[in-house]
């Protein structure tokens, strides 16, 4: 087939040219808005990490959940590099040595939930000294950053998520682990004051409802006179209302969805409401199969021998 010459192209009108430059600019809008889109996107992510849920952090608390948790720290440690102005990866680093610790010493079990005396007081023994130390080295610094944003913004939300988390897990740590029992309760009703102010502007950042869960859980489980004594420090709990907030992360939360079933399943036990239990466990073990533990906590809720707990 022979080439046209230059000068041989066929007549070309107005109309037609018209159509043809306005299909190219749109075409080249386009091919010009994809990585400003992509970008957008990617930068919300990494502006608002507690707030949007950031896949690498996702997989770290996924790594934390199968109780792999040198693992999840490294996952923590390394987005923290790219991102030091973030307080939530060192609420994360932090999460991940309390976690480890809890499970070392059995607290996320129905034998401890079961047995009263350590549900109320706390472990036997002490945890371990060195990963305490590391643990309160990242809140520490997770709170550092959380006020270098507030004073920018006094109700940046990402700033009000770490806070309330930070206060949340060192009320969990007070109590349970060091059994300090006064400086839990102060840690508890810190983490209440920015979990509100948190949720009164953001309703659906349902992750800090474990920190307010947990505590009405716990201090709604106290004794009549012990929850008489707290009130008229303006401390209150509700054990149902504890189940209720639990129960909200468990069904929409981020990253702490797979806690809030975990803490909401061992409540179900002491409540005797074995099908609530069972159901939860049974999703955990279904969603991470190598953590024994949710099935032998599934095998327990079920009446079965933990060997006989379904492999999935």
């Amino acid at each position: 087939m022979a080439l046209r010459e230059p000068g041989n192209q066929p007549h070309m009108n107005n109309r037609t040219l018209h159509i043809m430059l306005r299909r190219s600019y749109f075409l080249s809008l386009l091919l010009l808005l994809r990585p400003i889109v992509g970008f957008a996107q990617e930068a919300s992510g990494v502006d608002s990490p507690a707030l949007i849920s950031v896949p690498e952090l996702r997989g770290g608390f996924d790594l934390l959940y199968e109780q792999k948790f040198g693992e999840a720290r490294e996952a923590f440690t390394s987005w923290q590099s790219r991102h030091p102005s973030q307080p939530f990866a060192e609420v994360a680093i932090a999460a991940s040595y309390l976690f480890q610790e809890l499970s070392r010493q059995g607290v996320l079990t129905s034998d401890f939930f079961l047995n009263e005396k350590k549900f109320l007081h706390g472990i036997d023994g002490k945890p371990d000294s060195e990963r305490m130390t590391r643990f309160r080295e990242a809140l520490a610094q997770a709170r550092q950053l959380a006020r270098e944003r507030q004073k920018t913004d006094p109700k940046d939300g990402e700033a009000l998520f770490a806070l309330t988390l930070a206060a949340g897990m060192e009320s969990n740590e007070e109590s349970i682990l060091q059994k300090r029992h006064l400086a839990a309760l102060r840690r508890t009703k810190e983490a209440n004051e920015y979990a509100k102010r948190l949720l009164a502007q953001n309703p659906e950042a349902t992750d800090v409802y474990v920190a307010l869960g947990m505590a009405n859980y716990i201090i709604g489980s106290q004794s009549a006179g012990t929850r008489f004594t707290l009130w008229f420090g303006g401390i209150h709990g509700d054990k149902r209302l504890g189940m209720e907030q639990l129960t909200k992360t468990a069904e929409n939360g981020c990253y702490l969805r797979p806690f809030a079933k975990i803490v909401l399943a061992l409540a179900a036990r002491r409540e005797k409401q074995d099908a609530l239990a069972q159901k939860l466990f049974r999703e955990l073990t279904e969603q991470y199969p190598g953590n024994e533990l949710f099935s032998s906590e599934y095998a327990k809720a079920s009446g079965m021998p933990p060997q006989a707990a379904p492999a999935r």
